[in-house]
């Protein structure tokens, strides 16, 4: 059967369908409505946001449209203090893992598009994978998202098996522990079968939510093509068991003010749907250039680093309990300046060429790599740099192995308990970390780091506990989590 063919039928359900959840010219509507607030309206919004609720899209179009240095600090100001009540400074890290770039879709913006001849294809094998997971475990990395071009020969079965295989490589003390995937829309039948190997979260990008920009960068004749199988691809998600799934735009492809909004909606619908349970994460990567995409070079809708900042506190503010995930196409220096604003996850020590690990630098294989880099430092680097920022550097996958997902991650979140479980387990991974694979300058700084986290806990029932696991680790267990 055709590529195309199989999904078919599904595509038929989606177009019968008078609307989706995004209606475009009411969002505009919206947006205009919100144009020029006064500060009393800012304030009144950011007067809510500190309930820690999510927001409306009316309201989240005030924030938006504000201008106002003044009420811009404080929107900033709210933000770092949201993410500090929901996620504490725990800043957790993973790495991508791109097993293909092989791909039957032809995005006018993407490196690994079908008619890209500048692109090398290649799909690992699986002893090719584990050459990958075993650099990256070496490398001190428990944390992946797996990825894939949209083929034929990266189908249900090929995903399946190199999940497992992920799982299987052992290194010294070292495993990766958890393997979240980013990967084409799919049927809720192939869902059902990668909740059966055990991965973590499920993320699809809608790219861009407007319907008329979708349709011009994604060509017909392809499954990207249909917009709402893409939409809806999250709904299959929670309909399939997979409790925990990662929404994202890419911006530069229309007004990020849109597509703030359609992060929003998309929100608001799973919430609606799915008896509360939002997003895990939002992703906000903007456009970098990639080899032999033009359109790449010089997006339309380029986002300005300012602009940049405004919208990721926006999103924490909008929707104050999903993670939020801040990838290395951004520079250290960008990366750096939205951290406070209510980034709760960072990858580190990244390469996302298909065989990327085995040469241990970073843009390095042009002609395999869906965009490029914009922070290329050593994980231990940007470790010891984040925590030298006032975070705690955490690789915790305690949450996904407990159970803690879906409705009951969100009523944790949501009710701001989430650091009660994340602190002491940000503690003991970073701890394995130092440990491990750091080098001494991180070492060092990384026990004063942990020493001042400890140290909070000094009069809480936990504190022994913390303390009891911390020499057990220096005693050479691992994997100790509450």
């Amino acid at each position: 059967m055709d590529y195309l063919e199989q999904y078919q039928k599904e595509f038929e359900k989606y177009d019968q369908m008078d609307h989706d959840f995004i209606d475009d010219e009411k969002i505009w509507k919206q947006l205009r409505a919100a144009e020029n607030p006064t500060k009393e309206q800012v304030r009144a919004v950011l007067k809510k946001a500190e309930k820690t609720v999510r927001l409306d899209p009316e309201e989240t179009a005030i924030l938006l449209q504000n201008k106002d240095p003044e009420t811009l600090e404080e929107m900033f100001a709210l933000a770092h203090k949201l993410k500090q009540e929901v996620y504490g400074d725990r800043i957790v890290f993973f790495a991508p893992l791109y097993i293909s770039d092989e791909c039957a879709n032809d995005c006018k913006y993407c490196g690994f598009r079908s008619s890209n001849h500048m692109m090398e294809r290649k799909t690992l094998s699986m002893e090719q994978i584990d050459e990958e997971v075993r650099t990256m475990i070496k490398e001190g990395q428990k944390r992946t998202v797996l990825v894939y071009g949209e083929s034929p020969h990266t189908g249900i079965d090929f995903l399946c098996k190199s999940v497992k295989r992920v799982y299987s490589v052992k290194e010294g003390n070292g495993e990766i522990r958890r393997a979240n995937i980013n990967a084409a829309p799919l049927s809720v039948d192939e869902l059902r079968q990668l909740k059966e190997v055990g991965i973590g979260t499920f993320q699809v990008f809608q790219e861009t939510y407007h319907h008329e920009t979708y349709q011009r960068l994604h060509p017909k004749g392809t499954v990207k093509g249909n917009y709402r199988w893409r939409l809806y691809a999250m709904d299959r998600c929670l309909e399939a068991g997979l409790g925990d799934v990662g929404i994202g735009a890419l911006f530069g492809l229309y007004d990020w003010r849109f597509e703030v909004m359609g992060l929003l909606y998309h929100t608001m619908h799973l919430e609606k749907m799915f008896n509360g349970i939002g997003p895990h994460t939002i992703s906000f990567p903007r456009i970098t250039p990639a080899t032999g995409t033009p359109f790449s070079d010089h997006p339309e809708y380029a986002v300005s680093d300012e602009d940049f900042k405004k919208l990721v506190a926006v999103i924490r503010l909008s929707v104050p309990y999903t993670g939020m995930i801040c990838t290395a196409r951004e520079s250290k220096e960008v990366r750096n300046a939205v951290l406070p604003l209510g980034v709760s996850q960072i990858d580190g020590g990244t390469r996302i060429g298909v065989g990327g690990y085995g040469r241990h630098d970073a843009n390095a294989l042009p002609d395999k790599e869906q965009f490029s880099l914009g922070d290329t430092r050593s994980l231990n680097d940007v470790v010891r740099e984040t925590g030298e920022m006032g975070n705690i550097p955490s690789f915790c996958t305690a949450c996904y192995r407990a159970g803690r997902v879906g409705e009951e991650f969100m009523g944790f979140a949501k009710s701001k308990f989430v650091h009660h479980f994340c602190i002491p387990n940000a503690i003991f991974t970073f701890k394995e970390y130092l440990l491990d694979y750091a080098d001494e300058k991180t070492r060092e700084e990384g026990e004063k780091i942990i020493a001042q986290h400890v140290e909070q806990f000094k009069n809480e029932p936990v504190y022994a506990k913390i303390q009891d696991y911390l020499q057990r680790l220096e005693n050479g267990e691992r994997d100790l989590r509450v």
